[in-house]
């Protein structure tokens, strides 16, 4: 409720305003959207994600969300997921909706109902949901009991739901309710239906991608492009999910309350292992001289090349490796960045014509003298060493370049095997509430460089926007020309990430601007029972390049 009292809000840009006491972020925002390229759909207040109703009743600094902002994206994605489910639940009575995972740039979910689903009714979702979205029906927010939640779910036939709050340690738990349908998720929402007009559904068979701006275009939605083999490796993360009997993370919490989960990790370690024996056999089957291993950050690509490294040995070959590390331009020829700074992850930082007349020599028969980049002196340095290759010595090269073409483009197509390794996760919250990606490789990415670089989760933080910028220009354009994907995420590791990466977590300070993230990191974390036996984990498996104790890696 608003008073006569004022109080200052700082915006940045030294911009104040004075307002009421007791106003709302809604109300702020409708002053200042101008000023936005985009719909405004949350707010940072003092540091602390809020979402739009939120009252102000002190001096604050404000920081506006719009959808040029990864928080924005999430809360209006997550706003259409609900509205996607509530009209799919309205024309097909019964039906049960499951949001699987994003692909070509979208979210893609499932219908299960007692026919398969077409592209007409795909159709007749879309019309529900806009005349959804034309009503401007508010998101209602509700804390309740455990026990009344569960009654709640049990009725609307969310079994996950219902199995995941036994592991809940709070008396209660926030849900949403838009028009009839109550659900909870895993974050924000926008204050009301009337702010997702920005969408579009696509027919995927057998289900459907719903399709939202990207923060880089935040007014217009992107142009769908097919991605057949992701696709494809997730629907195997799914069959693996399936074979373990692990679908949820109240199933996996279930295992491990239970003390049930050894035989869990030796079967997704040996999942990755007949993978790897398979990809080995591909490249001795076609008699392939060049691997070329690219992913993005925190994939395990180390690991994984040392893996397939044996696996090859297995079939008879001697794998060699070579890193364009070493083929790095001089310092004074580095490319820049908008910044200014200097751009190592830019193709043009590595020397393309020296790398390639490198590479036709070595599969060709010739001696090559392999340079050694120093990273001190920023120069290229020749030190003796010789190679010289025969048929049976396949090369590894591993980097975030080694899907695109230009890389290797005087070697033939027919001489490269190109392999595109990600943590592809196939564990979901439950069946509305997914596990990004990104998350898994970002929680990865801050136990690896506290354990091996002594950088904080802040640090690591405050860089993971230009990580993701260089991944979206450098790896995921490239993914789609690999000859086979890997998935390396493993079903059980978050549980085994969480007591790492919590304490880590907890040292960001709230007044650093790390520390909103840090926070939606920590709730996630929550969800999870930890797995503080990490005997059965054998010492080759990804997880150990991150958390220790791997075969591969000097720990010094």
């Amino acid at each position: 409720m608003k008073s006569d009292k004022k109080i200052k809000l700082s915006m940045g840009d030294q911009k104040e305003m004075e307002l009421p006491e007791g106003i709302t972020l809604l109300e702020v925002s409708r002053q200042v959207q101008a000023d936005y390229p985009s719909i405004i759909v949350a707010a940072k207040v003092n540091n602390r994600l809020r979402e739009l109703g939120y009252a102000l009743h002190k001096d604050s600094t404000v920081e506006f969300l719009d959808l040029t902002n990864s928080d924005g994206i999430r809360i209006y994605q997550r706003s259409l997921a609900f509205v996607f489910i509530r009209a799919s639940m309205e024309i097909f009575s019964g039906c049960k909706v499951t949001v699987e995972h994003s692909l070509s740039k979208g979210l893609y979910c499932e219908i299960h109902y007692k026919r398969p689903i077409v592209e007409d009714d795909v159709l007749k979702i879309e019309s529900r949901m806009r005349e959804i979205i034309e009503e401007d029906v508010p998101f209602v927010k509700d804390s309740i009991p455990i026990e009344h939640a569960k009654q709640i779910f049990n009725e609307l036939g969310f079994d996950a739901k219902t199995k995941l709050l036994d592991f809940r340690e709070k008396p209660e738990i926030n849900i949403y309710s838009c028009g009839w349908l109550k659900d909870y998720f895993y974050g924000y929402m926008v204050p009301s239906t009337g702010f997702l007009k920005l969408f579009k559904l696509k027919f995927y068979d057998p289900g459907v991608i719903i399709q939202y701006p990207e923060k880089s275009n935040p007014t217009q939605i992107p142009e769908f492009k097919e991605q057949s083999k992701l696709a494809s490796i997730f629907r195997e993360a799914e069959r693996w999910g399936q074979i373990m009997d692990v679908a949820y993370v109240a199933n996996l919490d279930e295992r491990i309350r239970n003390k049930n989960y050894d035989e869990l990790i030796r079967v997704a370690e040996a999942l990755h292992e007949k993978k790897i024996a398979q990809i080995a056999d591909m490249i001795t089957e076609t008699k392939k001289r060049i691997i070329l291993i690219a992913g993005p950050s925190s994939s395990g690509k180390t690991t994984f090349a040392q893996r397939l490294a044996i696996q090859l040995k297995v079939n008879g070959l001697k794998p060699v490796s070579i890193s364009t590390d070493d083929y790095f331009v001089d310092r004074e020829h580095t490319p820049r960045d908008e910044f200014g700074e200097y751009d190592f992850e830019a193709l043009e930082a590595v020397d393309i014509e020296l790398f390639n007349e490198h590479l036709s020599k070595l599969i060709n028969g010739y001696e090559v003298e392999i340079p050694t980049f120093n990273f001190h002196t920023g120069q290229r340095e020749y030190r003796g060493n010789i190679m010289r290759i025969s048929e049976d010595h396949p090369i590894i090269i591993e980097g975030i370049h080694g899907l695109n073409e230009k890389l290797t483009q005087d070697i033939p197509h027919d001489k490269k095997f190109k392999i595109y390794i990600s943590a592809l996760t196939q564990l979901n919250i439950d069946d509305h509430n997914r596990i990004p990606t990104t998350d898994t490789r970002l929680l990865r990415r801050i136990v690896r460089d506290s354990k091996y670089r002594g950088h904080s989760a802040r640090n690591t933080l405050s860089r993971w926007n230009s990580v993701r910028r260089g991944e979206e220009k450098n790896i995921f354009p490239y993914q789609e020309g690999a000859d086979v994907m890997f998935n390396s995420a493993l079903i059980y590791e978050l549980a085994v990430l969480k007591k790492y990466a919590e304490p880590l977590l907890k040292e960001i300070h709230k007044n650093e601007k790390e520390f909103s993230e840090a926070k939606r990191l920590l709730k996630f974390l929550s969800y999870f029972l930890s797995i503080e036996d990490e005997s059965v984990i054998p010492q080759t498996s990804i997880i150990r390049e991150f958390i220790g104790g791997s075969c591969f890696h000097d720990e010094g």
